[in-house]
């Protein structure tokens, strides 16, 4: 039995604070994201509020979504505000070049995203245009957004028949710059977003969190420009406040950017690889923490990932610039393997935003274009089984024994990831065994504090490329999990093999 692999939880030390915005979404202009996703127009025959589709916003509100990113990703550096205000039908169009070079007709804009958060209860991230945009017309639309007396935005918004400004909490300085975004220098998108910060300005008591673009993957590097203008190497006062956050992206798949690989047919290898690839999220966040730490010890400018997630091949017959793709129980395991990472470094992420919510990449939903039916992902349930982990103090978890590892591309990848958190007098461990054929036994060592009832949850299927659609809505679906057993230190789990868990612990 002191063999037995065994994780460590003290419940009675939580460190840093989980925010709920790790559980972010991202909407961009981009295939049936928005357009026959999100809006559906007020005459479509599918039930909707001022042409925003109820049944997505009702989906989402139970999975409590903290905030929504909007317009893009690349998109937000094609796009001009005043393009989408007024009456719809005289909004000039324009072209979607970066998605599938289709003419939008711009009928969904600033107020009907605005509308959009508050049916969600979400928080807006709205995310500016450098590439192709101006400094004025960023300061006008925060401006436009924000502002509450009779100043000439906020008298044009009056105009557009919102009378009470808006709380944007968080407001993105371009995106991905580096590429979409301008294919800019690190040094020269620094300078960039320093003056674009300078006028994205506080109004009327109202405070705006600023987003520096930052970087892809490991460009480190990039990370340590936007610190360098930020704060004094290995200073603990306060940074400069040209921005608060900065941003990094990272995709998961299984093969190359030219072929990504499928996402429903797929060898146990490439499962294998596709996990190996979603756990260097952690080697990244680490490395760009690290950076972020020499110049800011204190933590006070956060670390947004607000492009992650899987992306495949898009599905056969469909318009290959929309990014549409299934999505399998695999892509659940990555998203969860994801969140461990972002508990075990909630002193550092302020946000992460999975792309995207509807219809594009690694979706929460998918509709159906031709019977218009809602089906709920996997990835869907991963969130919903999380909520209990929004506002939460991390736990730490430390283990006892090896960790069970499968050899992956010449290297070893651990196949059990498990994170923690606790709150109101309650603590949710959640389990994900990456192993496609092998359970993992598990003692959970649970200190500090008398657990008084424990509740299982267990997300799986019979194969690894399950998958929901409007035929089969639940191939993939949360079912209680009895697994969890007394142990003389807490528990004893047994993990399914490619399966995600979470146990909810009521503390006395």
């Amino acid at each position: 039995m002191s063999d037995q692999l065994t994780a460590v939880i003290d419940l009675d030390l939580p460190g840093a604070t989980i925010s709920r915005h790790v559980y972010g979404h991202f909407a961009e202009h981009l295939g049936r994201c928005i357009y026959g996703g999100f809006w559906v127009g007020e005459d479509s025959p599918i039930p909707n509020v001022r042409g925003i589709r109820s049944d997505v916003v009702d989906a989402l509100r139970a999975i409590s979504i903290p905030n929504l990113r909007w317009p893009g990703g690349c998109f937000a550096d094609d796009y001009h505000w005043r393009d989408g205000i007024g009456p719809r039908d005289q909004r000039p169009r324009m072209v979607n070049s970066h998605w599938g070079d289709v003419v939008e007709d711009n009928s969904f804009g600033t107020h009907e995203f605005m509308d959009l958060c508050e049916l969600l209860g979400a928080e807006p991230y709205v995310n500016g245009n450098v590439g192709s945009g101006t400094v004025r017309e960023m300061s006008e639309w925060v401006e436009y957004l924000t502002r509450g007396d009779d100043s000439p935005m906020s008298s044009l918004r009056r105009a557009n028949g919102r009378d009470e400004p808006w709380k944007v909490p968080f407001f993105g300085i371009g995106n991905e710059p580096w590429g979409c975004g301008g294919n800019m220098s690190a040094e020269h998108y620094t300078d960039l977003a320093r003056q674009y910060a300078t006028y994205i300005r506080n109004h009327g008591g109202h405070t705006v969190d600023k987003i520096a673009a930052g970087a892809n993957a490991d460009d480190y590097a990039w990370t340590e420009a936007l610190m360098k203008v930020s704060a004094k190497l290995g200073c603990g006062c306060d940074p400069r406040g040209f921005f608060q956050h900065v941003s990094m992206h990272y995709y998961t798949m299984s093969g190359d950017w030219a072929d990504k690989g499928a996402a429903t047919s797929f060898t146990t290898d490439e499962w294998y690889l596709t996990m190996k690839r979603a756990r260097r999220i952690e080697e990244l966040v680490r490395g760009h923490a690290n950076v972020m730490d020499a110049y800011d010890p204190d933590a006070r400018i956060g670390l947004v990932v607000d492009e992650w997630g899987t992306w495949w091949n898009v599905e056969e017959g469909t318009n290959p610039g929309f990014l549409y793709q299934q999505n399998t129980l695999r892509d659940a395991l990555v998203a969860s393997t994801h969140f461990d990472t972002f508990h075990r470094y909630a002193r550092r992420i302020s946000m992460a935003n999975i792309a995207q919510t509807v219809n594009v990449l690694q979706a929460m939903i998918l509709t159906d274009p031709d019977s218009g039916a809602l089906v709920l992902t996997p990835t869907y349930h991963v969130f919903e089984m999380n909520t209990g982990h929004h506002d939460a103090g991390s736990l730490d978890v430390r283990f006892k024994g090896d960790l069970p590892t499968r050899t992956v591309d010449g290297s070893a990848l651990a196949t059990l990831s498990v994170s923690a958190s606790t709150k109101d007098g309650t603590a949710l461990v959640s389990l994900s065994n990456m192993d496609a054929e092998t359970p993992t036994t598990l003692v959970l060592d649970l200190r500090g504090r008398e657990v008084t009832d424990v509740a299982g949850r267990v997300l799986t299927a019979g194969t690894l490329h399950a998958h929901n659609t409007p035929d089969q809505p639940d191939a993939v679906a949360p079912t209680t999990f009895e697994g969890a057993r007394p142990h003389a230190r807490g528990l004893e789990v047994e993990v399914p093999a490619h399966s995600y868990v979470t146990l909810s612990l009521t503390l006395a």
